[in-house]
């Protein structure tokens, strides 16, 4: 490649990246911010799939601490992108008759068929 092409073709992507990052920078972009790695960003519990995550973070609860809780509903949820996605989930469940709030943090990565309860908790905010 001829050095003045090679020089030309650096300098317009330079200057389209500057233009690129000036226009999101001054609003023109519709990147939402939370789907950038690390963003958390809440999540309608409308899904099935949200759900489903709901009765396998209490499945797995109850046979890591070997205990019958039962799961009732999803509350509320939020979503944060790492390598998958990571759910923050605040479900109700059924402790010997006894309805009470928790907390799940569950892992997936779809591609590989992945899916591990990170954390599961009872909820400080108990009435919601």
């Amino acid at each position: 490649m001829n050095p003045r092409t090679s020089s030309f073709v650096a300098s317009s992507l330079i200057i389209t990246a500057l233009l690129l990052f000036a226009f999101c920078e001054l609003g023109f972009c519709r990147v939402e911010r939370s789907l950038i790695l690390g963003g958390v960003r809440d999540v309608g519990q409308n899904g099935v799939d949200l759900e489903s995550l709901a009765r396998f973070a209490v499945e797995q609860h109850n046979k890591k601490e070997n205990s019958l809780l039962k799961f009732a509903r999803l509350v509320k949820s939020k979503e944060q992108v790492v390598q998958g996605m990571l759910y923050y989930l605040t479900l109700e469940a059924n402790d010997a008759g006894k309805t009470k709030l928790y907390e799940a943090k569950v892992w997936v990565k779809p591609w590989i068929n992945f899916k591990e309860l990170q954390e599961f908790k009872v909820s400080d905010e108990q009435s919601v």
